[in-house]
């Protein structure tokens, strides 16, 4: 197997979880997963697109997010409203996640394992993580169910039994 096909399995994986639980939680798109509030399902699911969007465009391709009209409600720091009023629906924002994905594989599936050792476009802060264009691929995956987490937190907070235990 080639790195880039083990990429491909984590970040497909990671989609697939992140789609189930969402799915199962789009009548109640802001709850908070704590009386704490956190991260509720509908910013977490704009986060990882924006994300995605962001890491590969950037880190990976070196060009501007085509997801930068979402900065403000998904970026870095950003923080969850209630109000999903203020918010993509769920729909656009799963098919927005088709064509970032079809365009992360596309890029993921020109790599070769040289390719993924080379340095990453990325801030010298974030070199730990993101520091060559595999690593870049591989944080995609492992964000992606760092947010799944809270999603299935949120659907508990509802009293919803766990999707995958």
């Amino acid at each position: 197997m080639k790195a880039s096909d083990a990429l491909k399995a984590s970040l497909e994986s990671a989609k697939g979880w992140m789609l189930a639980l969402v799915s199962d939680i789009q009548d109640a798109p802001t709850t908070f997963p704590t009386s704490n509030k956190g991260n509720h399902p509908l910013w977490c699911l704009g986060h990882v697109v924006h994300s995605e969007a962001g890491m590969v465009s950037g880190m990976v391709q070196g060009k501007p997010c085509p997801t930068a009209q979402w900065e403000a409600l998904f970026g870095m720091g950003s923080a969850p409203d209630a109000d999903s009023r203020k918010y993509p629906t769920m729909a656009a924002l799963l098919a927005e996640w088709e064509k970032v994905r079809a365009e992360t594989l596309k890029v993921l599936a020109a790599m070769s394992d040289a390719d993924l050792d080379k340095p990453a476009q990325c801030p010298p802060e974030l070199r730990p993580m993101f520091g060559t264009v595999g690593q870049v691929f591989a944080m995609i995956g492992l964000h992606i169910t760092f947010h799944a987490g809270q999603v299935a937190d949120a659907r508990r907070a509802l009293g919803r039994k766990p999707l995958l235990a």
